[in-house]
């Protein structure tokens, strides 16, 4: 793996642009789906739905991260309020070469982490206060280089994007379709043209599927980027025992954060929702036990 792990941070920045495309289309293909529905057809229909996806993808780029922060209840803090985890999270940044994030807590006795921010100059780190308590300095450390590894490969941007994108497209197809069992059929009535049914049942099946396609797309692109952010990690730091421990202790802890929608879902360090009934098709996670192990044979195999 550590030929190509330069390859595979550019390869993933470069798909960071495939995601935003991604989910504009979806964003796109709901709206269109949605005015043909209901009767709106013609070629001006097309620029009206390109203009909603724009806005939507170019919205959730300049306020994902709020939300996020919202979303989880993380607060951020001053250095007067921790000088030991920030003196910690400065020495990774001058390790890594990073500016430093700003720095944020959410009151949860689980211990988990994520990091949130359009780019490096946005980018916040946050720390469940049960992260804080249980883990020792080397593996916070290997926490902090993991999220740090989020901020340098670009996946905060991507992430942030991804729930809050994933997230409008399920509100949008759930409100649309309730309106068509609703007021679909005499909006229909009102308007004297005659609906391709062909079109109808796409438009249907569009706005059905449109959420588990942006859950998919999101989850597949989010397990990718755990890996790479763990062996980022370990590049950072040279140490994979300390970020292999903190994975350890995330591993035999069973509690999971309060705020644990499936829409942030995959930011955490580790996901609140693995071991519960979602499918492994939706995880946003490789399985722990595997990245414990992909450490554990880093440690084996320095270079």
């Amino acid at each position: 793996m550590a030929p190509n792990f330069r390859g595979l941070q550019l390869a993933n920045r470069r798909k960071t642009v495939g995601l935003l495309l991604g989910m504009g289309v979806l964003v796109l293909f709901v709206v269109y789906a949605a005015l043909t529905y209901f009767g709106k057809t013609g070629t001006a229909v097309f620029p009206i739905a390109v203009g909603i996806a724009i806005f939507s993808v170019w919205g959730s780029y300049f306020s994902s991260d709020t939300l996020v922060m919202t979303m989880t209840g993380a607060k951020v803090i001053q250095e007067s309020d921790n000088p030991k985890l920030f003196n910690l999270i400065q020495e990774v940044c001058l390790a890594s070469g990073l500016t430093m994030p700003k720095v944020a807590i959410v009151e949860d006795t689980a211990p988990n982490a994520f990091a949130t921010g359009r780019n490096e100059k946005h980018a916040v780190i946050a720390f469940t206060t049960g992260i804080l308590e249980v883990m020792n300095r080397e593996e916070l450390q290997g926490v902090i280089a993991h999220e740090m590894a989020h901020v340098a490969n670009r996946d905060t941007l991507v992430s942030a994007i991804a729930a809050t994108t994933a997230g409008a497209i399920a509100l949008l197809s759930d409100f649309l379709t309730r309106m068509m069992w609703f007021g679909g059929s005499r909006s229909r009535d009102d308007n004297n043209n005659q609906q391709n049914p062909i079109a109808l049942v796409v438009s249907l099946v569009v706005l059905i599927l449109a959420p588990i396609a942006a859950l998919l797309l999101r989850s597949a692109i989010s397990r990718r980027r755990e890996a790479l952010a763990d062996a980022t990690a370990v590049a950072f730091t040279r140490n994979p025992a300390g970020l292999r421990q903190a994975l350890e202790v995330l591993a035999a802890d069973t509690t999971v954060v309060h705020q644990k929608s499936t829409a942030v879902a995959h930011i955490w360090i580790e996901s609140p929702l693995d071991g519960s009934s979602v499918s492994k098709l939706f995880s946003t996670h490789p399985p722990i036990q595997e990245r414990i192990a992909t450490l554990r044979a880093m440690e084996s195999n320095p270079e």
